[in-house]
């Protein structure tokens, strides 16, 4: 019984890095749309968010009988808890995706609207915080969770930045307020996917020391 316990949390976790495979792939897709002015790659991202949908409820369904059927404590049970919480994290980063490729779409209808600059800092910096905290999670790495929680406020910097300009845009070019628009809700979208790196890092340090630090950040590590 405990060996098949075992194997099934080891199948939990492969599933949730299929998962979580799938909604990288989207996102890097909506990046790719976007400076490399090419819609097509967008075709397929509707597809892989059905993907996504499927996935969470499949695994929230596998980790509530796993824990009724087996009522694990300690390490065991936090594991199972944190796979929920990330499931739910990648299901909101897939969303995000989508998002941001439904607002790609719409600016480059209007071809160049300006020199991209600090978004695509802003999109390396979420993207690569993202990707790190699936590899944090995989490892129980609790060095490399922290390091994802000190980049969120780049990344807010960043989107703060990038919404000024735009608006000094729309302000200056009337014509360019609607793809502007667009762009800032692009913006938003990647805060909020760093957003969720930050709370899958913070599901790392849970899992791994039993430590909840949701909500005080700035508190002792």
């Amino acid at each position: 019984m405990e060996r098949h316990f075992f194997e099934e949390l080891n199948l939990l976790r492969s599933r949730l890095l299929t998962m979580g495979s799938i909604t990288e792939t989207m996102v890097n897709s909506a990046i790719k749309a976007l400076i490399e002015n090419d819609a097509t790659v967008l075709n397929t991202l509707k597809e892989d968010e059905g993907k996504v949908n499927r996935f969470e409820v499949d695994i929230d369904e596998h980790c509530l009988k796993l824990i009724a059927l087996h009522q694990p404590a300690a390490s065991d049970l936090r594991f199972l808890l944190g796979i929920i919480k990330i499931n739910s994290e990648l299901e909101r980063i897939g969303d995000h995706a989508e998002n941001i490729s439904k607002n790609v779409r719409k600016v480059l209808e209007y071809g160049k609207v300006k020199p991209f600059v600090d978004l695509p800092k802003m999109v390396e910096i979420a993207s690569a915080m993202f990707r790190e905290s699936l590899n944090a999670f995989v490892n129980l790495d609790v060095d490399k969770a922290k390091s994802i929680l000190y980049r969120d406020d780049v990344v807010d910097e960043l989107r703060y930045k990038i919404v000024t300009e735009l608006k000094q845009l729309m302000t200056n070019e009337p014509a360019l307020v609607n793809p502007a628009v667009n762009l800032i809700l692009i913006a938003n979208n990647f805060e909020k996917i760093a957003d969720h790196a930050t709370n899958i890092a913070e599901v790392v340090i849970f899992v791994a020391q039993g430590k909840d630090i949701r909500h005080h950040f700035g508190d002792p590590l």
